[in-house]
């Protein structure tokens, strides 16, 4: 169903464009802290697993109160929650600029992960339909495009800023992408009423399909294959490859400017053939880290590694969005916030598996627990193909 208020009259560029501004302002407040690990580490007095649990905490709390969360705010104009979302990371991340005590940047890392879901549900939803429904994978990569331009200019500028100048003027940086992100909303999204609260009952109802919950194991499971290995990849390029703070944070940026093509690469694909791409999309990602692990000691090689890299990290997104979207019929904003919730449920296992590897084994072992969760995921996606194949065949045969 097409949200209220919204028509073809509408600049739908600008509207896509706002909206992948906010994922970028939203994407800077929550992975900043991985390319800030160095400096975090350093004046803070902490450990790498504890910035790892700031990344952690936030996937968490995402993960269990998301769907919740966004359910509560259905009957509210979507614009409006936008803008209080951005507000709140504004906040947040103004906090995190005055304050160098853990605690308090553990508290207000809380705080913006209760409303993540929600604006990730919103934004999708309404990148879908400002579009006819051929196009709206390749609109939905647009918006998570912003993800990739917030690694490409969000955690590398953060860390680079944290480097040539302090911490507190990194988090300062990112209160300002937020203020430009809801200025964004504010001047091109249109009001968007809700003419109809969602119905619990309906939107629950999905939960009932193992075809879901194989999905949800699949977007899990692939997330963590991610951040197993991108949740430490500053201290991996810095301990492992022997590059600099200030080069770690360059490549960085290549990292996130291949991200950011690999998404509309991927789009493309899946507009062929989802179940063929979210199939070979594990193997592709467990053939990468078997690329770290075989270059990691090697500077030069680990350029183009890391362009690769950066390309398939990304374009994860958009594969297990569209894997689970697929089974949400006409619950799309409760399925997008299961997306969102297991998405960083995944961001959390995969961090705290990395950060176990650490403490165990050290930084170059973090490429395995990686590719366990490659594995894992490739086998999920198979099962449902399966499971899939056979209701039709039993369907057909009735």
């Amino acid at each position: 169903m097409r949200p209220a208020g919204i028509s073809m009259k509408n600049n739908v560029m600008l509207i896509l464009l706002s909206l992948s501004l906010a994922v970028f302002g939203v994407i800077t407040t929550e992975v900043a802290v991985i390319g800030l690990l160095p400096q975090l580490t350093e004046q803070l007095q902490i450990t790498a697993p504890q910035v790892g649990f700031l990344v952690s905490i936030y996937a968490v709390v995402v993960a269990i109160t998301g769907p919740a969360i966004t359910l509560m705010l259905g009957r509210y104009n979507r614009k409006t929650v936008l803008l209080v979302i951005m507000a709140i990371f504004i906040i947040s991340n103004i906090a995190y600029a005055i304050t160098h005590q853990y605690d308090v940047i553990l508290f207000f890392r809380i705080l913006p992960a209760l409303t993540h879901a929600v604006f990730f549900a919103i934004a999708l939803v309404v990148a879908a339909n400002v579009v006819p429904p051929a196009r709206s994978a390749h609109a939905i990569a647009i918006v998570f495009s912003g993800v990739a331009v917030g690694m490409v200019l969000g955690m590398p500028l953060s860390a680079f800023i944290a480097e040539i100048l302090t911490l507190s003027a990194a988090f300062w940086f990112g209160a300002l992408t937020s203020v430009v992100a809801f200025t964004g909303i504010a001047l091109f999204v249109p009001s968007l009423p809700v003419t109809q609260a969602l119905k619990v009952r309906e939107q629950l109802a999905i939960l009932q399909r193992r075809d879901v919950w194989l999905s949800i194991a699949a977007v899990t499971l692939i997330f963590s294959a991610m951040f197993a290995g991108f949740s430490y990849i500053a201290d991996y390029l810095v301990t492992i490859t022997g590059f600099s703070n200030n080069m770690t944070s360059a490549l960085l940026v290549v990292f996130g400017i291949s991200g950011y093509f690999g998404n509309f690469i991927f789009s493309r694909y899946l507009q062929r053939n989802v179940i063929k791409t979210t199939s070979l999309y594990p193997l592709m990602f467990i053939l990468i880290y078997l690329a770290v692990w075989l270059c990691g000691a090697s500077p030069w090689l680990m350029v183009p590694v890391v362009v690769l890299w950066g390309i398939l990290h990304t374009s994860g997104l958009i594969v297990s969005q569209t894997w689970l979207l697929r089974e949400a019929g006409n619950t799309p904003e409760f399925a997008n916030s299961l997306y969102i919730g297991f998405s960083n449920l995944g961001i959390t296992l995969g961090a705290m598996a990395g950060g176990r590897m650490i403490r165990s084994f050290g930084v170059e072992t973090i490429i395995w627990a990686g590719i366990a969760f490659a594995a894992a995921a490739f086998i999920t996606v198979r099962l449902k193909v399966r499971q899939q194949a056979a209701a039709h065949t039993v369907c057909r045969a009735g």
